[in-house]
């Protein structure tokens, strides 16, 4: 089963997604701000001139795979050139100036959170790469002889269970370094477990308080009760099996090859870093929902874990060297195991999806400083009313992160049902399933498994995971109305 769409359709959809969205997208990474707009340039040549360069920045990102152009460096020009823009209107005026700057210190705060929350993540994996953990893994998926479809859906109700828990950003990671390491060379079955890969995770984390960054908002504001979250899995796991169970016939038969060469073994260490990941992600959750700080700190003191544990294994480096150096022709076809640079795997991040966050916080965070929020606050609930606006905010969540857009609606603060309020947590949760660049997942896997999933070849899919999306909330209606 293949789906396509002419290029007729494919850009009446692009076109009707991207600008019935930009509207309520530029306030959303302001809303979360306690700044007040005291300016509305959105009917001004100022910002009729900003939400242009973003229209073509963003465009720019979808077209990467054929443009060969990385998708960060047109949204780093954009942000820019749209703060340059803003800061241009406080010039000769001390208290614009003051409003300005403390707009643009929320939005850069925001995204220094999640930078370093991501950058941990990224280093974990790194490091578990190179100790041979997911080549491992490989080794024994094959070993168990089991089909491209067993590991499609085995790797997507891993990602389901992991990320009620965990991160759904690191669970997707995860998940998609296992299937690069099983399906080497398998483009089509690749990309496939990976749009799989962030439903499930998207879906998992939306009916746990802690399985998501948005849940666990609406739960320290005490929106919703700890326990009535779970009234969300059926309709979360409704949102996952709906699209994998039609996707699954789009995969191929068979089993992935045996790799040639010896097993692959985990190095000195590699279990331990496993172990630390957990604590790190378990030290996360403890400071956000016992001491009320943000994650990004629980993750930073992760992070300190793996560099003393790295100090470790350069000790033990430096007694195998003592060993096999003299003379140096012993060492000769020999790899140090112990041997392992902290700093490296740092260094190995995926930097350019870091700097495609940094610009879309900031445009984004600038095109809502220019005055969009009131607009988007008196449309989506006094207008349409709250059963059609939260289904918009998962829509909402498909061009922008879930989480600037839960942000939103908070701050908002609708009357509304504990039901709505479900609702609200479901579609933002979930929502970003439907685009590439609806999650952080999504945006990361872009990167991880470049060449094989991009935002086109998710896009053709995006007509199945819509069923799903509105089948969770189908389900959501008739358990909790």
């Amino acid at each position: 089963m293949k789906l396509t769409w002419g290029s007729v359709s494919l850009w009446r959809f692009l076109t009707a997604i991207i600008m019935s969205c930009l509207p309520f997208l530029a306030s959303t990474a302001f809303a979360a701000g306690a700044t007040t707009i005291n300016h509305d340039f959105t009917s001004q040549w100022l910002g009729i001139v900003c939400l242009i360069i973003f229209v073509i920045a963003f465009v720019l990102v979808i077209f990467e795979e054929q443009l060969h152009l990385a998708k960060s460096k047109p949204l780093l020009l954009a942000a820019g050139v749209i703060w340059v823009l803003i800061a241009a209107t406080g010039i000769g005026n001390p208290n614009t100036q003051e409003l300005i700057e403390k707009s643009l210190k929320h939005n850069f705060l925001e995204y220094a959170e999640l930078f370093f929350f991501l950058l941990v993540s990224m280093t974990y994996l790194n490091a578990m790469l190179e100790r041979g953990i997911f080549d491992s893994l490989r080794d024994w998926l094959i070993q168990k002889g089991l089909s491209y479809k067993s590991i499609f859906w085995l790797t997507g109700f891993l990602a389901f269970f992991i990320s009620s828990v965990a991160n759904n950003l690191t669970t997707a990671m995860v998940m998609c370094a296992v299937v690069l390491a099983v399906a080497p060379g398998q483009s089509k079955f690749i990309c496939l477990t990976c749009i799989n890969t962030i439903v499930a995770s998207n879906a998992g984390g939306a009916f746990s308080p802690f399985g998501d960054i948005t849940t666990l908002m609406v739960w320290q504001k005490g929106v919703i009760p700890f326990t009535d979250f779970f009234l969300l899995f059926l309709p979360a796991l409704a949102n996952f099996v709906i699209p994998a169970f039609i996707m699954q016939f789009a995969v191929q038969k068979g089993s992935p090859e045996a790799v040639s060469g010896e097993k692959a073994e985990v190095k000195p260490g590699g279990k331990t870093m496993v172990f630390l990941f957990l604590i790190t992600i378990v030290t996360a959750v403890v400071f956000s929902n016992t001491l009320g700080m943000p994650p990004v700190f629980g993750m930073m003191m992760g992070l300190a874990y793996l560099k003393l544990y790295s100090y470790y294994l350069q000790i033990k480096s430096n007694k195998w060297e003592k060993v096999h150096v003299n003379p140096p022709k012993s060492r000769e076809g020999i790899e140090n195991p112990y041997s392992f640079d902290i700093f490296e795997k740092i260094a190995n991040s995926e930097w350019d999806t870091l700097f495609f966050f940094y610009g879309i916080i900031l445009a984004v965070g600038g095109l809502g400083y220019l005055g969009y929020l009131n607009l988007a606050s008196h449309m989506m609930y006094t207008e349409l009313g709250p059963m059609n606006a939260n289904i918009l905010v998962g829509l909402l969540s498909s061009v922008v992160d879930n989480i600037p857009v839960m942000f939103a609606v908070l701050t908002m603060n609708p009357d509304m049902s504990e039901f709505h309020w479900l609702l609200v947590t479901l579609t933002a949760g979930v929502g970003g399933s439907l685009l590439s660049v609806g999650s952080a997942a999504g945006v990361a896997l872009m990167g991880q498994a470049r060449g094989h999933y991009n935002f086109m070849k998710h896009l053709k899919w995006a007509p199945v995971i819509a069923l799903g999306y509105f089948g969770s909330i189908g389900v959501h209606w008739l358990l909790n109305s």
